[in-house]
């Protein structure tokens, strides 16, 4: 259906030429990094929060749903407007606005690129915390909404851990402001963490307060290969059960291993069944005790070799092919599943076992890698979308694998959220009451339901 002419005319009065409504425009937001497409009826590019905040009690007045877009990263559908409506592109709110180095805070824009805001945390000896892959093209914003994290959240937390107070605007069209920039604070209930992760569904983001920590003065990295996944995973549990905390501690099963080794050009031995790449930080004083702690617990049955980085371009090579492995996943198969399951550390070796032998009855490779410092594994399940037969192989696979997940007292996802991809086995994952509390959260935050409808939350 069209856009009502009166909010038409009322939303191109309110933005300008920050109001898109040719198809070629409107295409561009059409979907995201999940391959799902729907055109929405217009795009909006606000670049103030009074614009924010008149858009969304326009589209309430007409019952149009609005759909909050960082820049399109996200894997699970959550910025694709299945049901029409407006797309609100936060691209042109790009703004640093506050970095108080005293306060170990930044105030931005959700339109603020989390590399840019890292570049100009630098000089200061800051960071913010949450890295995901698509840093260098993702929104804070973006990284809000989905609960972004990365290699990092193992020691530093993931974005709701890292964010101190929130302005958005309801789906009732109230601006609200929640948490305070302040370190400490026990006034009421915490809304702020509630936003995050919470995929556009309750309120758009318009401003954020950031818990930024200090730059670590120095960093030791370690690669260990073991014979096999099984033994790998094992190590992962001893590693979290010892008093050092790694800064970063990373999973590569053996199809990884070899994608990284022949696409990323990382110098891995073709022979290694499994890799953990460890990472820790701190005083250049003290980190060789830590070293030696972790390389402690890294040893055991199955370890082949451990060793150091040799250098920082060593370090920085390892990691950049980490990092290309989600893309370089392209070059085995046409079609991927890429879910990102979390389960405590202690039960790795069951689910990297569990997810090895669904490979194996449904014919399917799967390749796993990902942050195993906290549980959170990306199982990427590879078919040819072509082929009828793997392609229902790869989505009974993948409900095996939730289930295999659940099972060990985990969870849907670590930090990609649930979106379209993930909602119809929220019930699975969460508890009836607990549904029900949500939904009536939603009621209370989003009255008519027009904020991203249809994502997270089941019918």
């Amino acid at each position: 259906m069209p856009l009502p002419a009166p909010l038409h005319r009322e939303l191109a009065g309110l933005l300008g030429d920050g109001w898109l409504t040719d198809a070629s425009e409107r295409l561009t937001y059409a979907y995201d990094n999940s391959r799902r497409e729907v055109l929405p009826d217009a795009v909006a590019l606000p670049t103030t929060s009074e614009q924010v905040l008149g858009l969304v009690r326009a589209c309430r007045a007409h019952r149009v749903p609005v759909v909050a877009r960082g820049r399109g990263t996200n894997t699970t559908g959550a910025s694709v407007p299945v049901d029409g409506g407006v797309v609100v592109s936060f691209e042109r709110m790009n703004r640093i606005l506050e970095v108080r180095p005293g306060d170990r805070c930044a105030v931005v824009q959700p339109g603020v690129l989390n590399g840019d805001l890292q570049a100009a945390l630098k000089p200061h000896g800051l960071f913010w915390p949450p890295d995901p892959t698509s840093a260098m093209f993702s929104t804070i914003g973006g990284n809000l909404a989905c609960n972004a994290g990365g290699p990092r959240a193992v020691k530093y937390g993931a974005s709701r851990d890292n964010v101190l107070a929130l302005t958005a605007v309801t789906g009732a069209g109230e601006l609200i402001v929640c948490g305070t920039a302040t370190t400490k604070g026990s006034t009421g209930y915490d809304l702020q963490r509630l936003l995050v992760g919470s995929e556009g569904t309750l309120a758009l983001i318009v401003e954020a307060s950031l818990r930024l920590s200090p730059a670590p003065p120095a960093r030791r990295a370690l690669r260990a290969i073991y014979r096999d996944v099984s033994t790998a995973a094992q190590a992962v549990a001893r590693l979290m059960a010892q008093p050092v905390t790694p800064s970063m501690l990373e999973f590569m099963d053996a199809h990884a291993v070899r994608l990284a080794r022949d696409v990323g050009g990382a110098d891995l031995p073709a022979d290694a069944g499994a890799l953990l790449m460890i990472e820790t930080d701190g005083d250049a004083d003290t980190l060789p005790h830590d070293v030696e702690a972790l390389m402690r617990a890294a040893e055991g049955d199955g370890l082949v070799a451990l060793d150091d980085a040799a250098d920082e371009a060593a370090r920085e090579r390892l990691w950049a092919a980490r990092k290309a492995l989600s893309p370089a996943l392209r070059t085995l198969a046409p079609g991927k599943i890429n879910e990102d399951v979390v389960v405590p550390v202690s039960r790795i070796p069951q689910l990297v076992d569990g997810v090895q032998a669904l490979a194996r009855e449904f014919e399917l490779p799967i390749v796993c890698f990902g942050h195993a410092g906290n549980g959170n594994l990306h199982v990427n399940l590879l078919f040819d979308p072509s082929d009828a037969s793997q392609a229902a192989r790869a989505w009974a696979a993948l409900a095996r694998v939730f289930s295999l997940t659940i099972g060990l007292g985990g969870t849907l996802s670590g930090e990609h959220g649930i979106g379209l991809a993930k909602r119809d086995f929220m019930p699975q994952a969460v508890t009836a009451p607990t549904l029900s509390l949500m939904r009536q959260l939603k009621q209370v935050f989003d009255p008519d339901s027009i904020l991203n409808p249809g994502k997270l939350l089941p019918p």
